[in-house]
């Protein structure tokens, strides 16, 4: 089956990058198991067409740096807890793809050997090809870097062809689209742009290191059903962030 449909993918192998908030539903904090069932279940259905998967899920649904830091804690400790928190998210995310029968590792770049693998990349790689879906948690290991950038990095590393930017609008838009009805959306748009209009696709050093790299980013929502595989398959609606 996989051979019959593999020619229609746009992508063999891509990285999902979501923030920790995709998982909380319509809570405050925290997880909320439908909402990582339902994510988990979209990740299938792209798994389901032969492509290979990873992805980096962000922690500001327990706990964020920048916002701990900004409390009077001190950033480098900050930082460390909020990539313990992206592992949380991480184990979550396996638990649930593991439901649906996915095989699923949770990599991570601080070593806890009891809950999850070290980052070691030629394993990872493996994994991959073996079809396993490879979450990555902690980051990148270093305070001051983002999950953003974690996620670009590891996408270079494991040589994948696309980042898919999952957020809560189906694209990049000049404005914001929920506060201003005129808001336009763009079909296309440079690294250049992103950059200079601080158009909040992701953070600044990502980006650089997506254009360094020529790494295409597609931001797309993930509130819409079946979107994220529509947009492999070739429809869909997003924003393709390159050039």
């Amino acid at each position: 089956m996989d051979g019959a449909e593999e020619p229609k993918v746009k992508y063999k192998r891509v990285l999902l990058k979501i923030s920790g908030e995709a998982l909380m539903g319509d809570q405050g904090y925290g997880l909320h198991p439908p909402t990582v069932a339902r994510i988990a279940a979209e990740v299938k259905s792209v798994h389901d067409l032969g492509v290979e998967i990873c992805m980096v899920i962000g922690g500001g649904n327990i706990f964020r740096g920048l916002q701990g830091s900004a409390q009077g804690m001190e950033r480098t400790t900050a930082d460390y807890m909020g990539m313990l928190a992206t592992v949380m998210n991480a184990l979550a995310m396996q638990a649930a793809l593991e439901a649906l029968g996915v095989f699923t590792r949770v990599i991570s770049a601080i070593p806890m050997d009891q809950v999850c693998e070290p980052y070691i990349r030629r394993r990872a790689v493996r994994h991959l090809e073996k079809k396993r879906v490879c979450i990555f948690a902690a980051g990148t290991g270093n305070p001051y870097f983002t999950t953003d950038t974690a996620a670009t990095l590891r996408a270079n590393e494991m040589n994948c062809e696309a980042i898919f930017k999952g957020t809560k609008v189906d694209g990049v838009y000049d404005k914001d689209p929920k506060k201003f009805p005129d808001a336009k959306r763009y079909d296309t748009v440079s690294y250049d742009e992103v950059l200079q209009r601080h158009l909040g696709v992701m953070d600044a050093s990502a980006i650089a290191l997506a254009r360094d790299n020529r790494l295409p980013i597609i931001v797309f929502s993930l509130d819409e059903p079946g979107g994220f595989r529509g947009i492999l398959a070739g429809s869909g609606t997003y924003t393709l962030v390159g050039g």
